[in-house]
């Protein structure tokens, strides 16, 4: 028997692994597992070079005794001799899968882990921890060695027969939890799952196995992909779609990303894919590696290449790994550029569930800017000359159910967009009608925009592309839009509509509020309506952003009066007879001021400009402006 002291560079590292490497305990059941199916991998490459003979039945078995109060680990691997203890356990850290790998130079197989510093995970929920070991090279004898967390270690003969490691955890008292096998289960489900070795539990196989993004992609159908999700992601339906990573050059990394059909909000900050290192679970926090804008994508990363610190828990940003976040990067959007050439209905039916990773993302990232950006799609409304399908299928225009759908390019080519004629776009499609539906009688093909995401993406589009400029239904009305012919003045060389304008002027009494009188073409048109010009609109809108605020009606607007419309006529002929009601003389108190105060609120009404109290003071002076109106004569 021998007695030593741990090779370390401090006088205790246990307290060190315990608070600063390993933030969770439950750790070192994975650090024990990826141990063993390295040693089962290191006897495979042994026997191929004939040094020993291979296992039949390569396995790791968990076994737990109440009674004494231990959880085992034992594989049928490639063992330890005295000196391999001495070397690979009593020297914290060292890595005997590098050793391992430098003698025996097979590239094609790879290892976990290191057993050293690993190893010493244990100790954060074990008083005592044993290793019976026996190697499977040459005629060695079987060890055992036990330390109970100080840097002193106890070396000792074994009777053990069979090739392998034991090692044998006398847990702590308040880490009993580690006893339970639903605890244990849950465990080598969450970080074990996937490794290509049986790890049994009192008999029962628990881990699942063969992963299938280290499968090459013609090996797999649409339902293998499906099946990984659904388990991976349970109640969360099916994905959208999927991207299939294997390369091995510059960089090794294999994985399967999935466009989830997002409901509720996105997470932008953590993200729920999940990093592998050799098919085992290390993290699920992996904004180093990949965009902030791919974070509420779902699916898997399996990668060596990846460096991680020694307890594998967090991620060094290196050079190495922004490469490997540019090469998702550019395997996503090459995605998105293919399914829009090769299937753009199914394209169209997604857009909504992508559209926020894919504008966040060309906005974000210069790259996948220049990849993705002619793959972004809107939903166009369209004119009536349109709305024939051999004008849809000859001009570029996507059809998904009965909605449509075009690329900015595409629209500016149909529409002949330059310094002049502007994008032209709405937000809602309630709210904005009254303007919208002028737009498109005149056959003038309007996109819907996101009210919050285009709210950055626009003036971002705009600063990138001097050809595109937007203009929301509601910021002006363009002047084909007007049939203004010349007008008669009368005697005080004043014309109809600037009558209309100093009536509509004077009842307001608001300085905040610009009156402009048009004839407006489309005879569905309203008496009046709100236009928020752009720029103004737009400064408004952010600032309500900022505070987290629905944006509301910018004090500063303007009231467009369509003097065709048959109560602006009825208003002005009111007016000249100057019917004032019990000899009220302010414009404001008069039936004309009411009425048009009226019209006014209406046209806030319908862009959403009255809170809930304004709403019921309207329903109420409705009712007394009709019983007034119909008691006038």
């Amino acid at each position: 028997m021998q007695k030593g002291k741990i090779r370390i560079n401090t006088e205790n590292i246990f307290p060190i692994i315990k608070k600063a490497v390993y933030s969770d305990h439950e750790i070192f059941l994975r650090e024990l597992v990826s141990n063993s199916v390295d040693a089962i991998s290191k006897r495979r490459m042994a026997s191929f070079a004939g040094d020993c003979e291979n296992c039949e039945s390569p396995q790791v078995n968990i076994t737990l005794d109440r009674e004494k109060n231990t959880l085992t680990i034992s594989d049928n691997g490639i063992g330890m001799n005295d000196e391999e203890i001495k070397k690979y356990i009593n020297q914290v850290a060292f890595s005997s899968a590098e050793e391992f790998l430098e003698k025996y130079k097979k590239d094609n197989d790879e290892f976990i882990g290191h057993f050293g510093l690993g190893f010493y995970s244990s100790f954060m929920v074990s008083e005592k921890v044993e290793i019976n070991t026996k190697s499977a090279i040459g005629e060695s004898k079987a060890f055992k060695w036990s330390c109970d967390g100080s840097p002193s270690f106890v070396l000792e003969d074994s009777e053990r027969d069979e090739i392998g490691t034991d090692v044998i955890l006398h847990l702590l008292e308040e880490e009993k939890e580690f006893i339970e096998p639903a605890r244990i289960k849950s465990l080598i489900k969450k970080y074990c799952d996937f490794m290509p070795i049986d790890v049994l539990l009192e008999g029962e196989c628990i881990n699942k196995k063969n992963p299938p993004w280290r499968k090459n992609p013609s090996e797999l159908k649409d339902e293998d992909y499906i099946e990984l999700y659904k388990y991976l992601y349970p109640y969360q339906g099916e994905p959208l779609l999927w991207i299939h990573l294997n390369t091995d050059f510059p960089y090794n990394i294999q994985g399967i990303l999935y466009f989830p059909k997002l409901s509720g909000r996105a997470d932008w900050e953590k993200g729920e894919i999940k990093l592998y290192c050799n098919q085992v679970f290390v993290s699920d926090s992996i904004k180093e590696i990949v965009p902030r804008y791919l974070l509420p994508l779902r699916g898997v990363i399996d990668s060596t290449d990846i460096p991680l610190n020694v307890s594998r828990s967090a991620l060094q940003t290196d050079r190495k790994v922004r490469s490997i976040s540019s090469f998702i990067s550019k395997k996503i959007a090459n995605k998105l550029k293919d399914l829009l050439k090769s299937n753009p209905e199914f394209y169209a039916e997604i857009w909504d569930s992508i559209s926020a990773f894919v504008k966040i993302g060309v906005m974000e990232d210069e790259k996948f800017s220049e990849l993705a950006q002619k793959s972004i799609i809107f939903e166009t409304k369209l004119g009536i000359d349109l709305e024939k399908e051999k004008e849809i299928e000859n001009r570029f225009i996507i059809k998904f159910n009965d909605k449509f759908f075009t690329t900015l390019e595409n629209y500016s080519n149909r529409n002949n967009i330059s310094e002049d004629n502007k994008i032209i776009y709405c937000t809602d499609e309630i709210s904005q009608s009254n303007a919208l539906s002028l737009w498109l009688s005149k056959n003038r093909e309007v996109i819907k925009a996101d009210p919050l995401i285009d709210a950055q993406f626009i003036p971002w589009l705009e600063s990138q592309n001097e050809k595109y400029k937007f203009q929301r239904v509601d910021s002006e009305i363009n002047d084909d839009l007007d049939k203004d012919s010349p007008e008669i003045v009368d005697k005080d060389g004043k014309s109809n509509s600037d009558n209309i304008k100093e009536i509509i002027t004077k009842a307001l009494n608001n300085e905040k509020v610009t009156v402009k009188v048009q004839s407006l073409k489309n005879n569905n048109a309203p008496p009046a309506l709100i236009l928020l010009p752009e720029q103004m609109r737009r400064i408004n809108d952010m600032g309500a952003y900022m505070e987290q605020k629905i944006p509301g009606l910018p004090e500063y607007h303007v009231l467009l009066i369509n003097k065709d419309h048959p109560l602006i006529n009825g208003l002005t002929k009111f007016t000249d007879k100057k019917i004032i009601l019990k000899d009220k003389d302010s414009d404001e108190g008069s039936l004309t001021g009411r009425i048009v105060n009226h019209i006014y609120s209406m046209a806030k009404l319908t862009v959403g400009g009255l809170d809930q109290k304004q709403i019921v003071d309207l329903q109420l002076n409705n009712a007394e402006l009709l019983t007034e109106l119909l008691n006038s004569n």
